[in-house]
């Protein structure tokens, strides 16, 4: 699964990075907080979007290929940066729900009712500098307990993964009020040495599949819902790092360190 991850990057730096259109509005960066509780990180995040420990319900940076309203040609998406949601609420929900769906199986997203019409023509990529992930391990007491790892390219490249959107408006909503842009990362079964970590790992989309994941018009092919190459899986880094990622409200590089 993928509950928790980091990102350090801007909506005008990645719509640069992968030529796309930035559709983000300017936002103000975070006051830093008034006080810190003695476990947490020391320095406030940076920035409104770099973020080191995102959580389900957070607005995150999704990558899309759409078409404008007012295209004249149909068969020319357009690759855009969208601000969503994250924990998808299907357009038939009574009300927005608590985020629980922030993860979809990969091979079986298409068979499941709130996922199944994104399957077809909402799909998105996901940026990510690496995501968190928790291993059993029993302690010199006996009990168990939940140790942290961070997981990234060992060659400091970005991710990115497979993600669905949805479209959610509510029932008294007015014409001028906007939609709610939201989304869930697509999970797998893990490959190689990050099923020492879990048995689920988010679905890592290559980048010469993208153009054929975010096509609108077309169903995805079926390999791109498979889990990835084990070279794809050999190139990411696993590190334990501190049990400060445990609480949401921890947030700062500090949390990336290795534990030594």
């Amino acid at each position: 699964m993928c509950g928790r991850y980091a990102v350090t990057t801007d909506p005008a730096k990645l719509a640069a990075e992968i030529d796309a259109v930035n559709e983000v509005p300017d936002l103000p960066a975070p006051e830093a907080p008034a006080q810190q509780t003695l476990d947490s990180v020391d320095a406030p995040v940076r920035s409104r979007w770099e973020n080191y420990n995102l959580a389900p319900t957070t607005t995150v940076l999704t990558v899309v290929d759409r078409h404008a309203h007012d295209d004249a040609d149909p068969s020319d998406p357009t690759r855009r940066i969208r601000a969503m949601r994250w924990g998808l609420v299907p357009p038939w929900a009574k009300e927005i729900g608590k985020g629980s769906l922030f993860n979809a199986r990969a091979e079986t997203a298409a068979e499941k009712a709130s996922f199944r019409s994104s399957v077809k023509s909402k799909r998105c990529l996901v940026p990510m500098d690496g995501w968190y992930e928790w291993r059993k391990a029993v302690a010199d007491d006996g009990k168990t307990r939940k140790v942290p790892y961070f997981m990234s390219p060992a060659d400091h490249t970005r991710l990115f993964m497979g993600g669905l959107w949805s479209v959610w408006r509510p029932r008294d909503a007015g014409p001028d009020e906007p939609p709610l842009l939201s989304c869930t990362i697509l999970t797998t079964d893990s490959v190689g040495d990050l099923r020492e970590i879990h048995d689920r790992m988010p679905l890592i989309m290559p980048s010469q599949w993208w153009s054929d994941w975010l096509n609108p018009d077309a169903p995805a092919p079926a390999e791109m819902f498979a889990p990835p190459a084990r070279e794809l899986a050999d190139a990411i880094e696993i590190r334990e790092v501190a049990p400060l990622v445990n609480r949401v409200a921890n947030n700062g590089p500090q949390l990336l360190d290795p534990v030594s």
